[in-house]
């Protein structure tokens, strides 16, 4: 197994400035409105508060939480639940929903790479989709490890290579370049980097491969909302001009044709992620 380091190196091997990624990204998700997306995925929170046995009264802590979904799962199985992201914006609207249920929140603006809570704070820490997205993968490994007890658990959620997300990604990125620095989010959706980051101090990690379907109206229908919500693509398209816009249009729907299972003429596409649960030595 490989010892875990503190840097991480981009293709080429220069060393990235990690500070202006985590600005350009934080930039990047703070556009569109990732709420509108997020709420498709609820069922993802659900099914990852099931797999680390939540259990009620358990100090919990949600990392790059975005709008919620995992938090308000954990609240509801009357968990104390920290919810943070560095998105003000989608805190808010996680915020409202917690309302509308009656679920008690604490809601915190904070940066997953250097989180404002002692050591050991949290019984469990949580994060669907979120966490893989950090500029700095190494430090918010180690943050994540860090403010949870000896004995806690760590629960993730995480796009794979493979899956239409990673392959989605893999697409957007061959019409615009990455931002310099840029490692794949969709490495935290691979066993050997989990296991890079976490396995010396794992009593136990546990990996489980899962699909989240989309569906939606048509492939168009789907490419219409991301465009229009889903930062990533919103900054892609935005920095395309009229002919390699309607270039990356093209590829992202040959890519969810080839992978759609309805032949109605709706979306209903499933995209691999990685459960995992990792208990803390």
């Amino acid at each position: 197994m490989q010892k875990q380091t503190n840097q991480q190196q981009p293709a080429g091997g220069a060393s990235p400035d990690l500070a202006a990624l985590k600005q350009k990204q934080q930039g990047t998700w703070s556009s569109g409105d990732y709420s509108v997306i997020g709420v498709t995925l609820q069922i993802v929170g659900e099914s990852l508060c099931e797999a680390v046995d939540l259990r009620s009264g358990e100090r919990v802590i949600d990392i790059a939480a975005g709008n919620g979904n995992a938090s308000l799962a954990a609240a509801r199985r009357f968990a104390e639940v920290t919810s943070t992201d560095y998105v003000s914006a989608l805190l808010d609207k996680a915020r409202a929903r917690a309302q509308a249920e009656g679920l008690e929140i604490d809601f915190r603006e904070a940066d997953a790479e250097a989180l404002d809570f002692p050591d050991g704070s949290f019984d469990v820490a949580l994060s669907t989709f979120g966490i893989m997205f950090t500029a700095d993968h190494a430090r918010a490994a180690a943050e994540m490890k860090r403010v949870v007890r000896s004995g806690g658990r760590i629960a993730m959620a995480n796009w794979t290579p493979e899956g239409f997300i990673g392959r989605l990604l893999k697409t957007i990125g061959s019409h615009v370049s990455p931002p310099p620095g840029a490692v794949p989010p969709v490495r935290w959706g691979t066993k050997g980097w989990l296991e890079e980051a976490f396995g010396e101090e794992a009593e136990e990690i546990s990996i489980t491969s899962k699909d989240f379907v989309f569906r939606y109206r048509s492939p168009e229908h789907w490419l219409n909302v991301f465009r229009k919500w889903y930062g990533p693509m919103l900054k892609a398209f935005g920095a395309l001009d009229e002919e390699g816009a309607k270039n990356l249009e093209a590829d992202i729907l040959n890519l969810i044709r080839q992978a759609n299972q309805a032949s109605d003429g709706t979306m209903v596409v499933p995209s691999e992620y990685l459960e995992i649960v990792i208990r803390k030595a």
